[in-house]
């Protein structure tokens, strides 16, 4: 694996509590476990924005959760992550710095989306974690798909 993955997650950076840039909040302290989903750009498709607010109003959140999970088992998008070698290059950036900048509980690679249960070290913080994952993934799959743009949801 290129010595690129994570070049940007190797600065020591403190913990910062609950912090949004305007999506889900994130909790950064080390040793904390957290369930982590990140998608592909194209797993929410425009057409369907209106049905994911309305999942977005239910006041339950177990419930809101649920429908959230089954629509993105749906499958909806490219799901580039079917693709063999996607997954493989998803599933090795995962275990590439685990038990040096996190400890990697459980993953799970789907057609359009990972989940990942991690707890975090000091001196790396959960969006770094996650841009780390993310920038070199994107790059990776990017050239076996012989794709440009955007392939994460941000």
């Amino acid at each position: 694996m290129s010595a690129t993955l994570g070049a940007r997650a190797s600065r020591p950076q403190s913990p910062r509590g609950w912090h949004s840039r305007g999506y889900l909040p994130h909790f950064d302290k080390p040793g904390k476990v957290q369930m982590l989903t990140f998608r592909l750009g194209d797993a929410m498709p425009a057409v369907r924005r209106a049905e994911w607010e309305a999942m977005l109003e239910l006041k339950d959140e177990v419930a809101r959760r649920q429908q959230i999970e089954t629509y993105l088992d749906a499958g909806y998008g490219s799901c580039a992550l079917r693709d063999r070698r996607c997954a493989r290059i998803v599933e090795d950036a995962l275990l590439h710095f685990d038990g040096e900048r996190y400890g990697l509980l459980a993953w799970v690679v789907m057609p359009n989306h990972v989940h990942v249960l991690v707890e975090t070290r000091d001196g790396h913080s959960v969006s770094k974690v996650m841009h780390s994952w993310k920038s070199f993934t994107a790059k990776e799959a990017q050239k076996v798909l012989g794709g440009a743009g955007g392939f994460w949801q941000p």
